[in-house]
């Protein structure tokens, strides 16, 4: 069901910054606020993807002021990259949405089990480096999108890496 921005207030002259904005969550956020006059960063691991959500939501809002940025958080220098290249004055909104869930067994560039480096340890560290942003902005928010998945399983915290597991 499509968000409804009647109940949206007025976005223009905010900033949103959202991660995994090119599907799902993240891709009905970007249409929603952007539709209500907020420029959105869309943040994806694949910036084609990445374009491709920004042309359909321009095909209904030809106005809409968007901006597809690279950002992989598996991977720690992607993110301090994508922190240090941030140059906006400001960010009144960080939706922290982009995940993997179950992927086969792999770890991060930086050594972490991917789904853990992802959903988790990137988000944390983007959060942290964009934290002044957030501060030096009045009213400004950080979001983090979960799901109901906890509610399947345990955190082991023992192998914490599912090295073991």
């Amino acid at each position: 069901m499509p968000a409804r921005t009647n109940e949206i207030p007025d976005q223009h002259g905010r900033t949103a910054l959202i991660t995994g904005a090119n599907s799902g969550i993240g891709l009905e956020a970007a249409r929603t606020l952007a539709q209500a006059g907020a420029r959105v960063i869309m943040a994806s691991r694949n910036t084609e993807k990445g374009e491709a959500a920004a042309a359909e939501i321009r095909a209904t809002s030809p106005d809409a002021e968007l901006d597809v940025r690279k950002l992989d958080l598996s991977s720690l220098a992607s993110v301090r990259a994508f922190a240090e290249g941030y140059e906006d004055e400001r960010l009144d909104l960080l939706i922290n949405n982009a995940g993997v869930m179950v992927p086969p067994y792999t770890k991060s560039a930086d050594g972490f089990e991917l789904q853990l480096a992802t959903n988790h340890l990137g988000h944390f560290a983007l959060t942290g480096l964009l934290l002044d942003r957030l501060l030096a902005t009045p009213h400004a928010r950080a979001v983090t999108i979960s799901s109901t998945a906890h509610k399947m399983g345990k955190i082991d915290f023992e192998d914490l890496q599912r090295e073991r597991s």
